[in-house]
């Protein structure tokens, strides 16, 4: 948890600078490939997360066969999402009104390398080995944060394209620690039957739910530089960065709550304690950090991005509410998920979408884009409670799946 921290805290480091150093409307620029690295960061994930999962169910031959298998579905995968983004790169110029299409071609060489370290990231999670899971996670976010500010200061170049080297980068060295004689041997036997189904399964069931949080929590900063111009999308992406505190630091809990809950409910031990536990973390958080967005919103901004930034002030608190709401309802989805209850990743996704919907409705100005977001996530964690009060024999006792 403290190497998440510091993690978190220097990635957070990194986009501040970027705030300050670029200014508002080149600032929108490098939000938008740290928005893209997110959306790709919720991909790897699923992958991240299967291999947390199994590493946990599966042993020895299956265990073997389950990791080549899935090392080889994540190289096809980032290489085809890579190949996408570099056929499409002036689409996606165009789309995002950016200065060139350059900075989508070098960050899309990086993905095939992001997926293989997410990989290697689920395998030392599932096998509870933190102190590798760590490094991995040290040297991918400090060599981004220094590699672009040292590029920043020392190569002429258009800021978009010198963060998305920075990006690609860091995966290099996001590759330590990582096993390698694990990769050339060629495992005994196949998955069975029935194991390659309960994969296939999860990682659907997971894709499916990332593919609605890449979708609650990164739409609005991309619709917001779509709808609006170049400076109030910067300011929008500032006020976005400091509200997802909340989140970044709920991500740790299910990084924990995920191999618990499979565990326990492998030896048939009832699994809702640790869901309250972590709910009642996660909202003791939600409720400092709003409280603190609402008493000292001016100072806040100000000391992380500056002056240039303060016409965001009065939405602060705000935004971090609507983080806030996500982040809990988030815990509930991925307990659900652990036990393999696919309807809160349903409810998710359709209030997701929701989501979108309502902004393209209601964009007249930014604090109506941050209030319709309030009413979608109230909406959510209304919902994602519902769900688990139908679910009594999950709460009170864990039968062997």
């Amino acid at each position: 948890m403290g190497s998440v921290l510091l993690v978190n805290g220097g990635n957070y480091l990194y986009n501040l600078l970027l705030g300050r150093l670029l200014g508002p409307e080149a600032f929108a620029e490098a939000a938008l490939l740290v928005t893209m690295l997110l959306v790709l960061s919720f991909m790897g994930m699923t992958f991240q997360l299967a291999c947390a999962k199994f590493a946990v169910l599966f042993a020895d031959g299956q265990w073997e066969s389950f990791q080549n298998k899935i090392y080889k579905q994540a190289m096809v995968f980032g290489l085809v999402v890579g190949l996408l983004i570099l056929v499409f790169s002036k689409q996606l110029q165009q789309l995002f009104n950016t200065q060139s299409h350059w900075m989508f071609i070098v960050f899309a060489i990086g993905i095939p390398l992001y997926f293989f370290m997410s990989v290697n990231r689920g395998i030392f999670q599932g096998r509870q080995q933190f102190t590798r899971l760590s490094i991995t996670y040290q040297t991918e976010m400090w060599a981004r944060l220094t590699i672009t500010l040292a590029l920043l200061y020392l190569v002429p170049w258009e800021p978009g394209i010198i963060v998305a080297l920075g990006i690609l980068l860091s995966f290099v060295f996001g590759l330590f620690p990582s096993n390698k004689q694990r990769l050339l041997r060629k495992p005994i036997e196949g998955l069975t039957k029935k194991n390659s189904k309960r994969v296939a399964r999860f990682i659907l069931l997971t894709a499916g739910y990332e593919l609605t949080q890449i979708i609650i929590n990164n739409s609005d900063v991309l619709m917001v530089k779509h709808y609006f111009d170049a400076m109030e999308a910067g300011l929008y992406a500032s006020l976005a960065l400091i509200g997802r505190v909340v989140y970044f630091a709920a991500w740790m809990f299910v990084m924990l709550l995920l191999p618990q809950v499979v565990q326990k409910h492998k030896d048939g031990i009832a699994t809702a304690p640790i869901l309250y536990k972590y709910v009642f973390y996660v909202a003791l958080l939600s409720l400092a950090i709003v409280g603190t967005c609402y008493l000292f919103p001016e100072l806040i901004i100000n000391l992380l991005f500056g002056d240039a930034y303060t016409a965001m002030a009065s939405l602060l608190w705000q935004y971090a509410l609507a983080t806030s709401l996500f982040a809990i309802s988030n815990i509930f989805a991925y307990y659900f998920l652990s036990l393999d209850h696919y309807v809160p990743v349903i409810l998710s996704g359709v209030l997701g979408l929701s989501q979108i919907f309502l902004v393209v409705w209601f964009h007249s100005s930014l604090h109506m884009v941050v209030q319709v977001q309030i009413i979608a996530m109230v909406a959510l964690l209304v919902a994602q409670l519902l769900y688990f009060m139908t679910k009594k024999d999950v709460r009170h006792k864990s039968h062997h799946s």
